[in-house]
């Protein structure tokens, strides 16, 4: 059981999890969404100035770990590190790594080979990223944001519209998020992308 009230499809924290809380004193969810937040906005200022610009950067364990590190990292102590629990979403904590590789092994050559349009692919890797759940929280915000680094650095594209409210509140737009990511778990991405299109975000 969760120790904060989630939204629908969030990871809940546990125990341990809340135990690498560097703030004693918050006690409910709108508490650690502001602290959350304003490191995001820290992690933000520092990817508009990182260096890493290839693909081969980017697109590593490393980036991967640096940006939820950097996102999240003023809050948690285990920010950056892979779960080492199994949760209700998310690969059994062993194949966390070698998931995670051939994601990127994955995004390389689809990039290279231009497999998908530019929504498509976003779709895909956004969805692979959330279905890994490499962290014990903060996947969906980590993967959107990896998202958009990627489609602005390797695709020369804008980043996404993803909501029109605050996705990580509960609310009838989160809904449809969730449900259209439940329907690529089966392997169909035709909601999610149709869900991004409706943000007004071109193929």
């Amino acid at each position: 059981m969760s120790l904060f009230v989630e939204p629908e499809g969030a990871t809940e924290l546990n125990a341990d999890d809340v135990a690498g809380l560097k703030f004693d004193h918050i006690t409910t969810r709108e508490e650690l969404n502001e602290l959350e937040n304003a490191n995001i906005l820290q992690g933000l200022s520092w990817l508009a100035s990182t260096p890493k610009t290839s693909m081969d950067d980017i697109l590593s364990m490393a980036f991967v770990e640096e940006l939820h590190q950097r996102l999240f990292g003023d809050v948690w102590e285990w920010a950056g590190s892979y779960r080492h629990r199994e949760l209700n979403i998310g690969v059994d904590p062993l194949n966390i790594r070698p998931d995670l590789h051939n994601l990127l092994e994955d995004i390389k050559c689809w990039i290279e080979f231009e497999h998908y349009d530019s929504l498509e692919l976003s779709a895909r890797i956004q969805h692979r990223l959330v279905k890994i759940h490499p962290f014990p929280n903060g996947n969906g915000r980590h993967s959107r944001m990896m998202t958009d680094y990627i489609r602005m650095v390797l695709l020369k594209q804008k980043p996404l519209v993803w909501s029109n409210t605050d996705l990580d509140k509960q609310s009838q737009e989160r809904g449809e998020y969730i449900a259209s990511l439940r329907q690529a778990d089966a392997g169909d991405y035709a909601p999610l992308i149709q869900y991004l299109q409706a943000k007004g975000n071109a193929t």
